[in-house]
């Protein structure tokens, strides 16, 4: 749901044709996150699909097709693309069926299914230049109104259960607003107010109020149509040449609930599947520790063939969950003293803090680095969240009171005045345990990537200019 901004994510997919004309333009393809999960013993397949999700796919289909040459156009596009389809029904694999059963006990079209084709391919990492992530392509405030809360830990955009939940939601919510399933698609990548104000123009002029005859961005435009010749294409993939992964109509992965932190790797590790596949079903967890931040369990997606092998190997370990522990540092300390002091490269250390690849030293935030021989997990505990790149870019960040905050130690960690912390939050003083505060970063606190930005484009200006140099000495 990049609201009518192309999706840009990064796995080489050729780029589709362009024209200047809306009316005849299929958008750029994209270069290539309630209710109880399914479990394995609550699933029998319908009949009538054989065990082939495909089959039952198109046994739901219920979209009419448009008078369109935009259908014909991206139907096209796919059919000269053969790998890039393989290559998105294979990631298809793991989320297919949980979409399914979700849009079959709304009693949606079977065709919601197949948004995430063209809107993320089924990368479950997939940003847009709009900010937009996940397999459901939600941007920052859409994703926060649907329940997909973002921190410094992890994006809820991009949990698979969370976010398809709230994407079958949110298009529910705008069927019922707009009475038909073209007007709900196109709210949901342009917008409800987007759509709102083409009827009130066509209105206004006497004109239809229909998906066909409204006034529409051109990514808008081309919305309905590409998610039609991809119904076309899983109606028959043969007549265009293509091949579909195959896909049982059976479960991909069931959840698993974990009590204690623990680290990405280590939970793959138990669970015997790669890391690769554990990021694919759990692609919303920013850092290399799984944080358990609230009462009750964390919970995990894993193949439905490794859940007994993991809770096995969990129960018996004898190794430490977590090797990562929180490093106060200091301000204008080097990321690369830090990141050699804890034996780590320095893109180890910005990859694991989501630190800029252009960030030269600290600002005086905490850092996840690795442990020594003490054991850390009671040492989250005190782990605030350190502001996230969200908060980074608009200049402001939610933060929850923890027990032993103060004014004074928020105001410090965040950078602040006292004064500007109270005023910023409606002139209170007082603290209790879960307060959401709405603290507005320092001018000095927003900047310093941006300081960092400037040094280190002005160190490789000057090392280009010394190989120029060198060449030319030759």
């Amino acid at each position: 749901m990049s609201q009518a901004v192309p999706a840009v994510a990064a796995s080489g997919i050729p780029a589709a044709p362009d024209s200047h004309s809306i009316a005849a333009t299929a958008n750029d393809e994209p270069e290539t996150q309630a209710p109880a999960p399914i479990r394995e013993a609550m699933i029998v397949a319908p009949e009538y699909s054989n065990g082939d999700l495909w089959q039952r796919i198109r046994a739901g289909f219920a979209m009419h097709d448009l008078n369109s040459p935009l259908i014909k156009r991206h139907e096209k596009w796919y059919a000269n693309h053969p790998d890039y389809v393989l290559r998105m029904s294979e990631r298809a694999q793991r989320y297919l069926f949980y979409i399914m059963e979700e849009v079959d006990r709304r009693g949606m079209p079977s065709e919601i299914a197949l948004l995430p084709i063209i809107e993320s391919a089924f990368n479950p990492s997939a940003n847009s230049i709009a900010s937009a992530s996940g397999i459901w392509q939600f941007i920052p405030s859409t994703g926060k109104h649907f329940g997909m809360e973002q921190n410094w830990w992890h994006d809820g955009r991009r949990d698979i259960i969370g976010a398809t939940n709230g994407a079958l939601d949110y298009l529910q919510k705008l069927h019922d607003q707009f009475g038909d399933w073209e007007l709900a698609l196109a709210a949901y990548n342009w917008g409800e107010n987007g759509v709102t104000r083409a009827q009130a123009y066509n209105r206004k002029h006497h004109k239809p109020t229909d998906y066909a005859h409204l006034r529409m961005p051109r990514e808008t435009r081309n919305y309905v149509p590409k998610l039609l010749a991809v119904k076309n294409i899983v109606a028959d993939p043969a007549r265009f040449g293509l091949q579909l992964a195959k896909i049982p109509d059976e479960p991909y992965f069931a959840t698993v609930a974990t009590s204690q932190h623990i680290d990405v790797k280590v939970a793959a590790e138990l669970a015997d599947i790669s890391m690769d596949e554990f990021m694919a079903l759990n692609p919303g967890h920013n850092r290399p520790v799984i944080l358990q931040e609230k009462d009750g369990d964390n919970v995990l997606l894993l193949p439905v063939d490794k859940v007994d092998t993991f809770r096995s190997n969990l129960a018996k370990t004898n190794q430490r969950l977590v090797s990562w522990q929180p490093y106060e540092s200091k301000k204008g300390e080097s990321f690369e003293n830090i990141a050699t002091h804890f034996g780590l490269t320095l893109a180890e250390l910005r990859a694991a803090n989501g630190l800029s690849k252009y960030a030269q030293e600290s600002n005086g935030q905490t850092l996840l680095v690795p442990i020594g021989d003490e054991e850390p997990a009671a040492q989250f505990a005190a782990f605030n969240m350190q502001p996230s790149a969200i908060a980074e870019m608009y200049g402001s960040v939610r933060y929850t009171v923890r027990k032993g905050d103060t004014i004074s130690t928020i105001a410090r960690r965040f950078h602040v005045s006292q004064a500007q912390l109270r005023e910023s939050n409606h002139g209170s003083a007082h603290l209790r345990v879960g307060q959401h505060f709405n603290i507005v970063l320092a001018d000095h606190h927003r900047s310093y990537r941006k300081r960092n930005i400037v040094a280190a484009k002005a160190k490789r200006s000057k090392r280009k200019t010394a190989n120029v140099k060198v060449a030319y000495n030759r």
